[in-house]
């Protein structure tokens, strides 16, 4: 069984989750549900993975209230009327009621984050939401997010990984009770290519991926490994029946730091192709 966090809004949150980014058609399906038949009960999604009504027809049936939902609203639609639309257009395509938990996905320096909050607040005061978050924010984003936010900011969703170790961003927002879940948690796959990952996952009989998944565990954080067969789902609940030693531990924070999920290119952004995406998705609204 995947123990839970619980969040300082009161919600638990389960420790591991099923992240579906990359995850599409029949294949994000199948994985939803055979997460769900090996135990798992946190999915995480996104307005913009594309991904939500196959997500909704997976867990259809699925009694709701053992689910914990995830999903993120768009960099470009943070305006009150945005925000409250694309939720909208999210629990329709994923055939729910609420989310459990709702991201602002990527900051956005050109809309007023004060006018985002005032829409989350909305959705939260009227339980549409369980819980209100962050992903891809700065230790400056969420100290100007925290001067707004009138409701607990509970989850900041980033990359990390061995390879990017955001300690002084974990240490933060530990401080703040923000609960960091860790996206790309094997850094792509990049712990399978690691000589030093390999030799500490071979001592403890186990994979790189699952040697990452417990070094991130074990400072508190929620993981959303993707995994689209049973195999992989089933190693990456498979992490709760060893611990790392303290000097493997420091092994695992010691690499040099790299990214895999390029900030600049998708929070600074291209206008042309956001303006592009923001135009398909409004029609799509338009047209419901």
């Amino acid at each position: 069984m995947i123990p839970e966090i619980k969040l300082k809004s009161g919600v638990k949150i389960p420790q591991i989750g099923l992240g579906t980014w990359q995850l599409a058609g029949q294949t994000c399906g199948n994985a939803v549900k055979s997460a769900l038949k090996l135990g798992y009960r946190h999915i995480d999604t996104a307005e913009i993975y594309g991904n939500q009504r196959e997500i909704g027809k997976a867990i259809k049936g699925f009694p709701r209230k053992e689910l914990f939902i995830t999903s993120k609203v768009w960099h470009g639609n943070l305006r009150y009327n945005d925000v409250l639309k694309a939720y909208e257009n999210t629990i329709s395509e994923l055939q729910t009621d609420y989310l459990d938990l709702y991201l602002i996905h990527w900051p956005n320096r050109r809309i007023p984050i004060s006018e985002t909050f005032r829409a989350l607040k909305k959705l939260y005061d009227e339980k549409k939401v369980r819980a209100v978050g962050i992903s891809n924010f700065t230790i400056a984003h969420i100290e100007e997010a925290l001067k707004h936010a009138e409701i607990p900011l509970v989850v900041n969703q980033v990359e990390f990984h061995p390879f990017l170790y955001q300690k002084e961003l974990l240490d933060y927002c530990t401080k703040k009770g923000i609960k960091v879940t860790a996206y790309s948690p094997i850094a792509r796959g990049a712990v399978f290519r690691n000589d030093t990952i390999i030799r500490i996952a071979e001592k403890y009989k186990k994979t790189a991926a699952q040697v990452s998944l417990r070094w991130l565990l074990e400072q508190d954080m929620v993981v959303i490994p993707k995994a689209s067969t049973e195999q992989h789902l089933k190693e990456n609940m498979d992490v709760f029946d060893f611990k790392l030693n303290d000097e493997d531990r420091k092994k695992l924070g010691n690499f040099d730091q790299k990214r895999f999920v390029d900030p600049i290119s998708i929070s600074e952004f291209d206008t042309s192709i956001i303006d592009k995406v923001n135009s398909t998705f409004n029609h799509i609204l338009r047209s419901k």
